[in-house]
């Protein structure tokens, strides 16, 4: 343990270093846990009860966010802590109104973590995904509160299962039970002498199917449509916007295109709009004329537009990774993406199955978006498989609900 503490230890030391030189996320990260730092060693009211939840950033919170709401409405009494790593996370998420505290997690030492659960009166805590902190997970194991996995995924090549991952998978036992979203890791778990441990699901498709169940209605992006049918392309980059520019030439005439781009900054919407001249932009909607493509120049939306697509090209496949499928799957449209997609595994599973298709060029992307729009039985297909998917993956949360009640009410 103390060689992982050190190793923690360097690595803030690391951060704050790059926080000196002006990097704006590492002063986000040093100044939130500054900030956290100040706070009493207790809380107000001892008697209160706090359920803690920690993610790394904001996809890991959608994942966690079912939980939450559900634990918020089932069980009023408790206070909720939410904690994230990552300023990217906290920034957005600091005022989510279902939860009692945001904060930054402090960073991952003894002192830290015996402080930690001190302050906070817990009766349980889960963490999101990735995210093993060790000295926190012992803290929580010695003061007898249960620690939750949600949403785990794990790979043979994980450090806790190469040669020297002994002292590693030893802290696993700190873990009342692990949630995860593939057999794979019920296996590995298994094998390695974990039995606390539950196959179900992605938590995240509880959260988009319930987008997709309240979505409203758009009127101003109905006008544009006027009748024809409509591709989104949702978080793009350059990369993805070049080939759907090279694309677009061979659209038909009944057909449109929304195009969402990752960056929504002025610049970049004004490179677009070069790239697409007849493009118009969401916010100019007021005097709209006839086009074919809509860019989406404001965030918060994305996820509900998707009702109107017949099909979808999501971006980021020509970067580090593809962007969030499962929003456009749970309307039962098919998704095209780039190459880099394989840490999803709903990318990975609907590319098996037929409802999701990578593409590495402009040519393949031309190939499969004109079979979607041609050929209606393959398309019918696609669609079919997706809403198929989605059904199959949605319930994660309640299981999640049984097993905590059943820990803490038993």
């Amino acid at each position: 343990m103390i060689l992982f503490t050190i190793g923690v230890l360097l690595y803030a030391l690391g951060v704050r270093v790059a926080a000196w030189l002006g990097n704006p996320k590492a002063k986000q990260w040093v100044d939130g846990r500054k900030l956290r730092a100040k706070m009493p060693e207790t809380v107000d009211d001892p008697n209160e009860q706090w359920i803690w939840f920690h993610a790394a950033s904001l996809g890991e919170f959608e994942q966690g966010r079912p939980v939450i709401e559900a634990l918020k409405q089932r069980y009023p009494q408790y206070k909720i802590l939410l904690t994230f790593f990552s300023p990217s996370g906290y920034e957005v998420r600091k005022d989510y109104p279902m939860a009692d505290e945001v904060a930054y997690l402090p960073t991952d030492t003894p002192g830290h973590a015996a402080k930690w659960v001190r302050r906070h009166h817990f009766v349980a805590a889960f963490f999101i995904k990735y995210e093993f902190w060790f000295n926190y997970m012992r803290a929580l194991k010695k003061a007898g509160i249960p620690l939750f996995y949600i949403s785990l995924i794990l790979k043979p090549n994980s450090f806790f299962f190469r040669p020297y991952g002994r002292w590693f998978r030893q802290q696993l036992h700190t873990v009342t039970h692990f949630f995860v979203q593939d057999e794979a890791t019920v296996d590995l778990l298994r094998k390695n002498g974990f039995d606390n441990v539950t196959l179900c699901g992605d938590t995240r498709f509880d959260r988009v199917a319930a987008i997709a169940e309240q979505a409203k209605s758009f009127p101003e992006i109905e006008r544009f449509i006027a009748g024809r049918q409509c591709i989104i392309a949702g978080s793009t980059w350059p990369p993805d916007e070049k080939l759907l520019q090279a694309f677009l030439p061979k659209l038909p005439d009944d057909y449109c295109l929304i195009l969402a781009p990752h960056d929504i900054s002025a610049s970049h919407v004004a490179q677009i709009k070069a790239m697409f001249p007849e493009a118009q932009c969401y916010t100019e909607m007021d005097h709209m004329v006839s086009s074919r493509v809509l860019v989406i120049n404001t965030i918060g939306i994305l996820s509900q537009l998707y009702q109107y697509a017949r099909f979808v090209y999501i971006g980021g496949g020509f970067g580090v990774n593809i962007h969030n499928i499962q929003e456009p799957v749970t309307f039962g449209c098919p998704v095209v993406f780039g190459p880099k997609y394989k840490s999803f595994k709903e990318a990975v599973d609907l590319v098996a199955l037929g409802g999701a298709f990578s593409i590495s060029d402009a040519a393949e992307l031309e190939s499969i978006f004109i079979r979607l729009i041609a050929d209606e039985p393959f398309y019918a297909k696609a669609s079919q498989t997706c809403s198929d998917y989605l059904k199959s993956q949605v319930g994660a949360t309640e299981i999640i609900m049984k097993s905590f009640e059943n820990t803490l009410f038993s």
